[in-house]
């Protein structure tokens, strides 16, 4: 089968396609041959050798949407009987550096990662929840804001993780302010803020910070006293200043999570969006677009 990989870092050059065995589910393990899988930011890292890895070969991507091809043996928790072949499923495969990412024609994931498909969009829009979708409700989850009374603020929320996180926190009734830049304050309003800016910021305290731009200290800045600021690179989050709690979401395959977020897509509540469809053979030319920049929805590989 043929699976996009890096043997040494670099840019979009670094990118190469390669022949390779088609891997075999072990035990609590299916096997997904895949429909589509999107490109994110992280697989450009992981390219680059944010994340380490040096003389491995490295697989790159982590959202999957496609069908169960094989099950792997069931044990005593009957995790993968919970799937079958010919199921229509999204997944999250989890890891930085892996033999085999989900930039392939099959890749293999843990059974309780998977999740089914949604029913009212196609596999290349499906591929584009699990990763942003699972990072964005894992994140309000360690900033915990409670409705009616905490205030959230969201850098970055035009972006992938930044508009779930927007539309999750309102729908729970959170009163949300979004950053991001001049331009998209309409696509933010939609998504449920009340409050959209493309300036500084300083002169308000929130309760909570959610910094999926990265920004760091700065995003820092907003917090009030005592306050929680999470980021999104985990181990990259500033040191806490006046009593404010940091970190940073490290995201989990969590297969019944994203169940969640798939009906809330199916209901309309969740939208996804779609950038460019580039065949796996041209994932060097995504990586290039990707670095280019300017890119709104996710880029996504179709073997």
């Amino acid at each position: 089968m043929r699976a996009v990989v890096v043997n040494s870092f670099g840019g979009p050059e670094a990118v190469e396609v390669v022949e390779t065995e088609v891997p075999r589910p072990g035990a609590r393990q299916v096997r997904i041959k895949v429909a589509a899988a999107s490109l994110n930011p992280v697989d450009a890292g992981v390219r680059a050798g944010v994340f380490g890895g040096a003389g491995e070969r490295i697989g790159l991507g982590w959202d999957v949407a496609g069908t169960v091809d094989a099950v792997g043996a069931v044990d005593a928790t009957g995790a993968a009987g919970a799937w079958s072949v010919g199921d229509e499923v999204v997944a999250l495969h989890y890891g930085a550096v892996k033999p085999l990412g989900t930039h392939a024609e099959y890749v293999v994931v843990d059974a309780d990662a998977v999740a089914p498909a949604p029913a009212t969009v196609d596999a290349v829009h499906a591929a584009t929840l699990p990763l942003n979708a699972l990072t964005a409700a894992q994140a309000l989850d360690r900033l915990e804001p409670a409705p009616g009374r905490s205030s959230l603020l969201v850098t970055g929320a035009a972006g992938a993780v930044g508009g779930y996180a927007v539309r999750l926190a309102a729908r729970r009734g959170i009163a949300v302010t979004g950053l991001a830049r001049e331009g998209d304050e309409e696509f933010v309003r939609s998504l449920g803020a009340r409050h959209v800016t493309s300036d500084a910021v300083a002169d308000r305290e929130f309760d909570a910070v959610l910094d999926a731009a990265v920004l760091g200290e700065p995003a820092l800045a907003w917090v009030r006293d005592g306050g929680r600021y999470v980021g999104v690179i985990p181990h990259a989050e500033p040191v806490s200043v006046r009593g404010v709690e940091t970190g940073a979401v490290e995201v989990s395959g969590d297969g019944a999570r994203l169940a969640e977020l798939v009906r809330l897509l199916d209901e309309g509540v969740l939208t996804t969006r779609v950038a460019e469809t580039y065949a796996l053979e041209d994932a060097a030319k995504a990586h290039a677009r990707l670095g280019e920049g300017g890119v709104r929805g996710r880029l996504v590989l179709v073997p």
